[in-house]
């Protein structure tokens, strides 16, 4: 089994993920609330039946019947019977209509029979005590006969199996649906969600169509998350955690590559796996996901050729002529009171954080050079550009800096997780040594040292990283890299 789950972004609590958390919030009362309420009403009906003459006088014809009508199930039903599995043949029945319909209608246990009174009787208590159906009614069917219900290639994607299924489901739902829904906006995202639902429906409809049973889960409108998501980031390369059967690890790769890996590993489990699991629901999960977010991309890319985009009113266009027209007489101290004015306006924009670094480094003992050092380090995004930026400010720094630099326990493993993820060991192992030394109770030094160590045995240094195993045997015992490398 692969799976791949996105480790760079966190959600800014500042603009919540509403409409994520309200999917959430949907499909964990659909289940906890009327999906519940069925699940306990259908249990106390099968205790009745149970206990009742019903099961000696419906199964063995109802294995009968599958095995007169050619049924691929009827196999498996005479096992049951045979190991004498009511329960579970009591659920396949009821995911067989025709034959239900039969034995309701008084055609398969007749009035001829000498049990007949006693028959319906118990027929009609149990059938009392059956709920109205709520799961079956808005799932998706995939039987040959099945009414086409449209409404139900949507309604599916708010229910699910079990507990296990949704309580998954929702994590893998928030993981990627804050990421999405602050890039696309909460209206424009909740409508996209629900037709990557649809995209996935009509799929397996297609690819499952007769064969039986119901679909039913949010993985297919989850899917299409995963490729608006790939699509979204295209290029940029993202750290994505992943297990592949009993491996686990993570890799840093651009975003689009993940897109062909998930739709040929839905491929590949539909093809080799394929029982109880609805991969080609993935499968057009992640198609329509992809399609609806390229052309959000390409329309937005023609509106912003086809429109003269607004120029800002907060002053930073301002403060970046002067710095610039300040730098060019030589005014370099006027030019860093501009660069630090345009910086305060966006604190993010890494080009004007290095030309105010820059400047500011000519007074080595100065606050601004301190402070522009800093906000380059907590640079969020993980592109080689800003990586680079970044090593090599730091070098800068580190060699500059008067008196000294002024690095955080959190700057400190901040980087050394980003220098480790671009090749410079080196400095990610003075930046550990330090952490380490300086803050030994630090919450993210385990994590850190963890990356670390994971990064050299990637590269092919594990003689290196076993001089890390005391430290990861006493920050994080149980981690995979503390394991690999004790019985290395």
């Amino acid at each position: 089994m692969f799976y791949a789950i996105p480790l760079e972004n966190k959600p800014s609590w500042r603009n919540p993920p509403w409409m994520t958390l309200l999917l959430i919030f949907v499909n964990m009362v659909v289940f906890w609330g009327p999906q519940r309420a069925e699940e306990l009403a259908l249990d106390r009906a099968a205790r009745f039946y149970m206990a009742s003459t019903l099961p000696g006088l419906e199964l063995p014809l109802f294995v009968r019947w599958l095995d007169d009508v050619g049924s691929p199930n009827a196999a498996d039903a005479k096992e049951l019977l045979a190991d004498n599995q009511t329960a579970a043949l009591l659920e396949n029945m009821g995911h067989e209509p025709r034959f239900l319909a039969r034995l309701q209608a008084g055609w398969v246990i007749t009035s001829a029979h000498p049990q007949y009174a006693q028959w319906k009787q118990e027929r009609r208590t149990y059938e009392n005590l059956l709920p109205a159906p709520f799961a079956p009614r808005w799932s998706q069917s995939y039987d040959k006969e099945a009414e086409i219900r449209p409404v139900t290639w949507i309604s599916n994607a708010f229910l699910h199996a079990s507990t296990g299924h949704m309580l998954g489901n929702m994590v893998f739902l928030f993981l990627f649906g804050f990421t999405v829904e602050l890039a696309l906006g909460r209206a424009l995202y909740l409508g996209f969600y629900l037709l990557g639902a649809l995209g996935a429906s009509l799929l397996a409809g297609w690819a499952y169509a007769g064969s039986g049973g119901y679909g039913l889960g949010a993985s297919g409108a989850i899917s299409a998350l995963m490729g608006m998501y790939a699509v979204m980031y295209r290029l940029r390369r993202i750290r994505f955690f992943y297990q592949l059967f009993f491996y686990f690890n993570y890799v840093t790769a651009p975003a689009i590559i993940l897109l062909p890996t998930w739709i040929t590993n839905e491929l590949l489990q539909h093809f080799i796996g394929g029982q109880g699991i609805a991969y080609m629901a993935h499968l057009g999960g992640l198609l329509s996901g992809a399609l609806l977010m390229a052309g959000v991309l390409l329309f937005r890319k023609q509106a912003l050729h086809g429109t003269q985009p607004a120029t800002p009113m907060d002053g930073f266009d301002g403060h970046v002529a002067s710095a610039r027209q300040c730098a060019s007489k030589l005014k370099f101290d006027a030019a860093c009171v501009e660069w630090r004015a345009a910086a305060k306006l966006r604190p993010d924009d890494a080009g004007t954080l290095r030309s105010w670094f820059n400047t500011a480094r000519m007074w080595p003992a100065g606050e601004d050079f301190h402070r522009a050092a800093l906000l380059i380090f907590r640079l969020a995004p993980s592109d080689v550009a800003t990586l680079e930026l970044q090593h090599s400010s730091y070098k800068i720094y580190l060699d500059q800096a008067k008196p000294g630099a002024r690095l955080k326990a959190d700057d400190m493993a901040r980087l050394a997780g980003r220098f480790t993820r671009v090749g410079q060991f080196n400095d990610a192992e003075k930046l550990c040594q330090a952490l380490i030394k300086t803050a030994p109770e630090h919450t993210a030094l385990g994590d850190t040292v963890c990356i670390f160590a994971n990064g050299l045995l990637q590269a092919g240094q594990h003689e290196r990283a076993r001089q890390w195993l005391p430290h990861l045997q006493r920050l994080a015992p149980q981690d995979m890299v503390t394991r690999t490398l004790q019985r290395s």
